[in-house]
């Protein structure tokens, strides 16, 4: 009797979470017929909510330091906002980080997916949407290490030394003061750190394979996504001035 092949198999959700860090495009093959993404996207909700509530102590100066930036540039655009109005506001902000975190871990996967199926078609994939939100979700476990290593990294590095979200990037981001650079750059340049060119690469690959088109053209559409995923940053500098 031949052996299966990795498309002919009956796809387990818990080795396509190990396979899909060392071989996605054999996940990808697997679940080709059986897009199934529901399992995998509750296993990233609670993975990245369970880690962000454990380490919410560590995260303490990450957010401090990026609700003062915001908050000194909302100041800047509207004096009448008060340090007494702002302390309110934080106090506020920290009782719905969790509630935030989980709502992008549930609801980015199936931008993605919606996102890369548009692209896709663009570029004359095949994929049905099932397919690529099932893509989607599976190109942001990644995340789940870049929570854990963010933590490591509040852990050893002085307390000083956490001025934004970049100071914790693997990537250009990290070397920018964001209180100097450009906006637009920090935006741009943000975006070039290794998490987020694996969900990138993730997204080109899975693209390739449930969309029946060459690996040229898939990460054409990955490069798509990477500049769409810099669009909000972009409008956010705009809107900053």
């Amino acid at each position: 009797m031949s052996t299966p092949t990795p498309a002919e198999r009956a796809p387990s959700v818990w080795e396509d979470l190990l396979e899909i860090f060392y071989a996605p495009t054999t996940v990808f093959a697997r679940r080709r017929e059986t897009p199934a993404f529901g399992l995998a996207l509750l296993v990233l909700v609670l993975l990245i909510v369970g880690l962000s509530f454990a380490f919410k102590n560590l995260t303490e100066p990450l957010f401090d330091a990026e609700f003062k930036r915001g908050m000194a540039q909302a100041m800047k655009q509207n004096p009448q906002l008060t340090p007494e109005m702002a302390e309110k506001f934080r106090g506020t902000s920290k009782k719905f980080v969790l509630v935030a975190i989980t709502f992008y871990a549930a609801v980015t996967p199936i931008v993605l997916g919606m996102l890369l199926w548009l692209v896709g078609k663009v570029l004359d994939s095949k994929a049905q949407m099932g397919q690529t939100i099932m893509v989607g979700t599976y190109a942001m476990f990644p995340r789940v290490l870049e929570t854990i290593l963010n933590a490591v990294q509040l852990l050893l590095l002085p307390e000083d030394s956490i001025t934004s979200r970049f100071s914790l990037s693997l990537g250009a981001g990290r070397f920018l003061d964001p209180d100097q650079a450009s906006p637009y750059l920090m935006a741009i340049l943000g975006r070039v750190d290794l998490f987020t060119l694996w969900v990138t690469v993730l997204l080109g690959l899975g693209l390739a394979v449930m969309g029946r088109i060459p690996k040229g053209r898939a990460f054409i559409g990955a490069a798509l996504m990477w500049v769409i995923g810099a669009l909000p940053g972009l409008w956010g500098a705009l809107r900053a001035g």
